[in-house]
């Protein structure tokens, strides 16, 4: 099942899971589950030419359209860093998507 989800989605993975980004937000999961995580980086510093994020915003959200935006969150959190927020993202995506 993993080489069918990963040949549906030619673009990043994480964790067997797709990124998509727009802006400032990073979209990991795909709509046709029922939970997506949402990350917003809302801080960024200066590493030489870099910027890297100091701040994100995670959200564990329902796919649901019928549901208002406040309704489909089901759990968020902040993290300082991308890395952490990616981390804790797999976790919770994981659990979710499996019913744990």
């Amino acid at each position: 099942m993993a080489d069918t989800k990963q040949a549906q989605h030619s673009g990043l993975m994480y964790k067997g899971h797709p990124l998509r980004r727009v802006d400032n937000l990073i979209y990991y999961g795909t709509m046709a589950e029922k939970y997506i995580i949402m990350m917003q980086v809302l801080e960024t510093k200066k590493v030489q030419d870099l910027d890297v994020a100091t701040k994100v915003s995670i959200q564990l959200q329902l796919t649901e359209p019928n549901l208002k935006s406040r309704d489909r969150i089901v759990k968020k959190s902040e993290k300082d860093s991308l890395y952490a927020a990616m981390d804790i993202s797999a976790i919770w995506l994981d659990r979710a998507l499996s019913g744990k």
